[in-house]
């Protein structure tokens, strides 16, 4: 830290807050730097923190955190709240097992008041915090920092919608970083923020509606005029945030620190909620992040002078498998749809939406949405593809209860990221999908052992005519040969190795792992393929013929695919001991899908210990 001369002496937000004004430029300057050094070393999110520096500063400097009480959405932006609240000489550790978390964690900190991870939760919990700090009358004082792509989520737009009503005292800072700042973020509009939050403007303000309730003509023109002046010298935002009963002012230049701590000193005084627009650029301070923010908003380790990120030589993404196959299907067929909720570049969807602009629609971050979006494509006769992070789909799920599966409707779901997911931790890992779908009526559902399966999968629920997922894993493919695309035989499995006495059923694509356990057991090994509807007979021939069947997926335990076969063996009063094997019964933490699976026993080594565990159990009892 002997380049850091402010910040490495912060280690607690009381520390920034002893300086003087004069002294927050430096650090930010110091901020920035250092946030580039230490993400480039660990890897992680980059280009949105160096976007919210001079926010983050600002919000530490002017609110007395953690008494006052700051929400982050999502937390992609939260890296310089970390190290600004003690957690400076941990950010090497961020994302790695046993290490700082990736997001706002509260366990971690009680700088960190809400666990977030998935989008657009920091209005509603913010204004619940609110409410518990109105009830306890310490002054208490709530920030929301929540971005342009977070805030387009209907569920924000319900938590602006019911904090308008209550009136309860919260700051909600939109944190614009869509472009570069635009010409009326500049001195004069700086000027004209402080005034509109300034306790003078306010009291005249409110002194002023109370006098004119009497006189309801001069009120309503006195409202309009305030509302076109705030439409004139902000934005026409202005005017839907003060239809939702919030006091709006902005757009003001989120890299301006005085401006910043000017506008939030006069802000932190309001009462009533307040709406605080910050236009920022997302890599501020990397010329290479500010160029591609898309490409720098996750990195890998990287060398920060070579002004560029290391190039992959690895083999292609299911999320590429997917985004060529929707590439080869629309190419034949314009009756395919291509859904995603904002996330184009993670699905592999780039290609088709430059290809097919006409067959693509990004419905923002909106899983709601997209999936009853979806149903009214299917409903009028397109053949909808909904690409989405298991996740996320977690968001939707009675959206594909009612609006798909119990209409029955032709909606293919291309579930990226199921099972471990490795950095991201408890809030990304797709550990529940198969659970929570497998319950529902008229769903196929299917798990790929490798690339090729994939594609054959994705092809057979999109030419299926019913409701049909298909789940698949982040990360790289292992590498097989690519077939002619075909359907397959629906809840149909795969004899894939002929053993003794012991059968693995596996269940997507730790099949390798089977195999190699199954080498040294001598046992059976079975791609099951389908999670939905089970290949019963196979099922029943391997309880016949085995002494020990063993489940095998990446998905809870709990209700799994596991879960399913145990149905079946009980309906048939079958005897046969069966050990499931899977994700247990804890939120998994973050950590490399390797190292995880190592660590859960899923793995090669780890199938054959429990294996044989279990096996020396039944003998011994």
């Amino acid at each position: 830290m002997s380049n850091y001369s402010l910040l490495s002496h912060l280690n607690s937000p009381d520390d920034l807050r002893a300086l003087g004004k004069e002294q927050l430029p430096q650090v930010c300057d110091e901020l920035r730097q250092y946030l580039l050094e230490s993400v480039s070393q660990s890897s992680g999110h980059l280009a949105s923190g160096l976007g919210c520096v001079e926010l983050t500063v600002a919000l530490h400097y002017v609110y007395k955190t953690p008494f006052d009480q700051l929400i982050w959405d999502v937390g992609h932006q939260a890296y310089p709240h970390k190290i600004l609240t003690g957690r400076r000489e941990q950010m090497s550790s961020i994302r790695q097992k046993n290490g700082i978390h990736p997001f706002p964690w509260r366990d971690e900190s009680e700088f960190d008041v809400l666990s977030v991870g998935h989008s657009s939760t920091s209005i509603s919990a913010g204004l619940g915090v609110a409410v518990a700090a109105e009830k306890e009358n310490a002054g208490r004082k709530t920030v929301c920092v929540i971005g342009d792509g977070a805030i387009t989520a209907g569920m924000a737009f319900e938590a602006l919608n019911h904090a308008g009503a209550l009136h309860t005292d919260m700051l909600v800072i939109l944190n614009d970083n869509e472009m570069s700042i635009s010409k009326n973020v500049g001195a004069l509009n700086n000027h004209l923020a402080r005034i509109f939050s300034g306790s003078i403007y306010s009291t005249v303000r409110d002194g002023s509606k109370k006098i004119l309730d009497k006189v309801p003509t001069i009120k309503n023109f006195m409202k309009k005029t305030e509302e076109h002046m705030k439409g004139v010298v902000f934005s026409p935002e202005s005017t839907l945030f003060e239809e939702l009963g919030f006091n709006y002012i902005g757009p003001i230049d989120g890299h301006n620190i005085e401006e910043l701590v000017a506008t939030l000193s006069n802000m932190r005084e309001l009462k009533g909620p307040q709406f605080l627009h910050v236009r920022t650029k997302k890599g501020k301070g990397y010329e290479p992040a500010e160029k591609d923010p898309i490409g720098y908003h996750g990195v890998p380790k990287f060398d920060p002078t070579c002004n560029e990120l290391p190039k992959s030589n690895s083999k292609p993404t299911y999320s590429q498998i997917f985004g060529d196959w929707l590439c080869e299907m629309a190419q034949n067929d314009p009756q395919l749809v291509g859904i995603t909720p904002a996330m184009r570049e993670g699905s592999g969807m780039v290609k088709f939406s430059e290809k097919f602009p006409a067959q693509y629609f990004d419905v923002a971050i909106a899983e709601q949405h997209a999936v009853t979006f979806a149903a009214g494509l299917a409903i009028g006769g397109y053949k909808p593809v909904v690409a989405i992070y298991s996740t996320f789909l977690q968001r939707a799920y009675d959206q594909l209860i009612h609006d798909v599966a119990i209409q029955n409707l032709p909606v293919l779901f291309a579930i990226d990221r199921a099972g471990i997911v490795g950095a991201d931790g408890q809030t990304h890992q797709g550990a529940f999908d198969l659970s929570f779908m497998r319950c529902i009526p008229n769903m196929i559902i299917m798990t790929p052992s490798d690339e090729n399966e994939c594609r054959q999968m994705l092809y057979t629920g999109y030419h299926c005519g019913k409701p049909a997922a298909v789940r698949y894993p982040r990360g790289n493919a292992i590498g097989v040969e690519l077939e002619p695309l075909h359907p397959l035989e629906i809840g149909k499995s795969k004899l894939t190795r002929q053993g003794e006495k012991i059968a693995i059923l596996n269940f997507g694509t730790l099949l390798p792992s089977a195999l190699e356990t199954a080498k040294n057991l001598n046992a059976t090994v079975v791609d099951m393929r389908f999670v939905k509807p089970l290949d019963v007979e196979r099922i029943t021939q391997i309880a016949q013929s085995h002494d020990v069947i063993v489940t095998l997926e990446e998905n809870a335990i709990q209700g799994g695919a596991g879960s399913a076969v145990s149905e079946v063996l009980n309906s048939q009063q079958k005897r046969t001991a069966l050990l499931q094997l899977g994700l247990p019964d804890f939120f998994i933490p973050q950590g490399t899908q390797q190292e995880m699976l190592a660590e859960l026993k899923l793995d090669a080594q780890g199938i054959q210990a429990q294996i044989e565990n279990f096996v020396k159990f039944i003998k011994n009892n």
